[in-house]
Parts: structure tokens; sequence; C-alpha cells
């Protein structure tokens, strides 16, 4: 946990999951240029509407100084640091309401902060969703670290709120800002995707900002061969579902097993449940939006499909697979296996190894591996 000065007081402040490295902060320069440039408007006697607040910083920050806020986002992890930081700083969380991806913010407002997402998709469905929602001449603040900027992010801002602005790098952040134009009317897109999961007659659809969206990713493509037809009415897991793709086609092959699909985004379960529920009508499932198995009962499952995220916001690294690895380790009934692909680079047979135990090579392909560990 980290103090972090901001314009509205210093606060208390930790990412979700905690981690040892002091590099990794709740908070970067773009979350502190938002709340100083925010602190010289007049206070608005609407809630500040928050999108994308990656650790809570935002929301915390705003609160701390008696400001109503409302904050929207994908991320269960986000959500979940969220509430952590509120309490840590004497807060209490019902002060921030809170509205998943799936949702739309139901207030008027007349303030909004965007940290804005790499997902360009993402980005305009949250604008053509949140331009009903805005007051004439409300003021939009994005922000992002300069890197991690898309180049026609302003583009979108302009296409579908109104004139924007860029002010000038601060600590390698920048802000974006654009007023409300009552009289622009934006083309209304609609953000679906479609593409066929390989090897079956089913489709994948994804909302925006689901990773693998537009395409299947090559992990992905890799392990679909390997997940097995003799699974009878076995309880199997596709974990950091995505779009579902694994869950389905464990689904397809095996018509008895007892399926739930787990992401930390509200957007990849609702994909994955639509695709689900389109392939096979009829049938029952799970659904779950948490930190992947971090709540499931010892025992739960006799087969974990998984395709590890590398990264989390944007930092990369196999923290998030390692997390991934030991929540398996106490899902798994005695028997149970968990069938994993992983870039040749990442070192997982050692890996799982250490948190799993037994691991064979199922699978490889040019830059992959598919491995099974029990």
């Amino acid at each position: 946990m980290l103090s972090c000065d901001t314009s509205y007081g210093t606060l208390q402040l930790q990412r979700y999951p905690a981690s040892r490295d002091a590099s990794l902060q709740a908070f970067d320069a773009a979350d502190l240029y938002l709340l100083q440039r925010l602190q010289e408007e007049p206070a608005s006697n609407q809630p500040v509407l928050i999108i994308n607040d990656s650790f809570g910083t935002l929301a915390t920050a705003l609160a701390s100084a008696n400001i109503e806020v409302h904050s929207w986002g994908d991320s269960w992890m986000s959500w979940r640091a969220l509430q952590d930081n509120l309490a840590v700083n004497g807060l209490d969380p019902a002060n921030v309401r809170f509205f998943n991806s799936t949702q739309t913010p139901d207030g008027q407002y007349q303030q909004v902060l965007l940290r804005i997402p790499k997902s360009l998709s993402l980005l305009q469905d949250q604008l053509q969703r949140l331009r009903p929602q805005l007051a004439d001449n409300a003021l939009l603040l994005g922000g992002s670290m300069i890197k991690h900027l898309p180049p026609s992010a302003g583009d979108l801002l302009a296409a579908h709120i109104g004139p924007y602005q860029a002010s000038l790098g601060w600590k390698k952040a920048r802000l974006l800002q654009c007023r409300h134009d009552p009289a622009l009317q934006p083309r209304i897109a609609d953000l679906t995707s479609s593409y066929p999961l390989e090897g079956t007659s089913l489709q994948l659809s994804n909302r925006p900002g689901v990773f693998s969206r537009e395409k299947l990713d090559i992990g992905t493509r890799v392990l679909l061969p390997c997940i097995p037809a003799d699974q009878g009415n076995a309880r199997v897991i596709d974990l950091g579902c995505g779009n579902g793709a694994l869950g389905l086609m464990a689904a397809q092959r095996n018509p008895d097993v007892q399926l739930t699909f787990v992401d930390e985004s509200w957007a990849a379960v609702a994909s994955a449940q639509n695709n689900f529920r389109a392939a096979f009508p009829g049938r029952s499932a799970c659904f779950i939006v948490s930190d992947g198995l971090s709540e499931a009962e010892a025992g739960c499952a006799d087969l974990i499909l998984c395709n590890p995220p590398f990264h989390q916001q944007q930092v990369v690294g196999d923290q998030i697979a390692r997390r991934l690895f030991r929540q398996s380790r106490h899902a798994l009934a005695p028997g149970g296996q968990l069938l994993i692909v992983g870039n040749r680079h990442l070192g997982y047979p050692q890996t799982l190894k250490r948190y799993v135990g037994t691991v064979e090579q199922v699978a490889a392909a040019p830059k992959f591996v598919v491995l099974a560990a029990s």
C-alpha cells in the first residue's frame, strides 16, 4: 500500500490483487492529472461519473471530498480494488454507486472523468451509451499515459461528444477535454463482432472490449483440439473464459458435462452466456464474474480449461497466470486436471509443477505449448 497525494487530499491506495512489487502502483500520473483538472471546475450538484477507474483511485479521491460519485467499468478486479481502497481510507463503499459494463449509468452528468481504454471498440461503445446521459455543455475529461493513448481516441470523442482539445503532456500523461454538443448527431454503430468457432458450426459473438473479439487467438486455437470428449457428467470450468470458446467446445464434445464459465470481465461473461445459450438452447451452465476461482469451493472441478491472460491493465507478466494456477489447485477434485495453453517462453511447466503437481505436455506449436497438470 502506498501513500498518494492528490488534489483532494492524501490517500492510502493499493492494487487488487495486492503486489509486493513497489513499482506496481494503484495510481499513475493520468489519474492525478484528471483530479487536478477537475478541481479547477466549479462544483456540480450532479454526481461525477468516472469510467474505467483502474483501481478506484479517482472515485476514492472524490469520495474523500464528499463528492457524489458514480463509477462505470468492466473489470471485477477494478471494482474490488475500489471497495478495498474506500474501506482503507475510512470511506463507506455505499457512497460510490457502481455500474458494470452490461449496465448503463442512469444519472444526468455534468462532469465525467474517463480513463481512455486501449480498446477503441470499448471506447466507442461507452461514448455511444454515455451521450444520452450528458447534460448540455457537460465536461468530459479523458486521461491516459501518453504511451497508451490510442491515436484515434480524440476522433471518437469529437464524433460522439463534441470538439476536443488535447492538453500539454504532464509527467508523461495527457488529457483530452471536450464539451457535450447537443446539436451533434453521431451515427450509432452495432459494435458486436462475430466469427465461427473452428471445427464446429457454432458462432462466437463478442461485446466491445472482449479479448480476441475479431478472431480466434492463436493460443485458444492450439488448445481447442486437446479438449477431451470422454468427460461424462464431469464438472468443467472455462477459467478466464472470454467469449466462451473453450467451454463451448467442451460442451460440443460432452453433452452431459456441468459447465461453469468464469471471467473478471462482465462483458466477457455476458458474451460467453449469449454464445452458450445460442449454441445449446435448453442446456444449463453457470456464469460467474469474479477474480478467477478465488471464491470457489475446494474440489469443485474435475477439469479446468484455461488460456491464462498475461497482463493486468497495462502491466505484462505471469502474475495473473500464477494466481490462476494456485486457485486451480484448490478447486481441482482428486484426480482432476488443469489443461492450459501458454507461450513457450513463459516457462509454465516449471510454474505448474510448483503450484499444481505432475505436468505433461500434450501438444505444441511453434510459439505455444499445451500442458496438462494434475
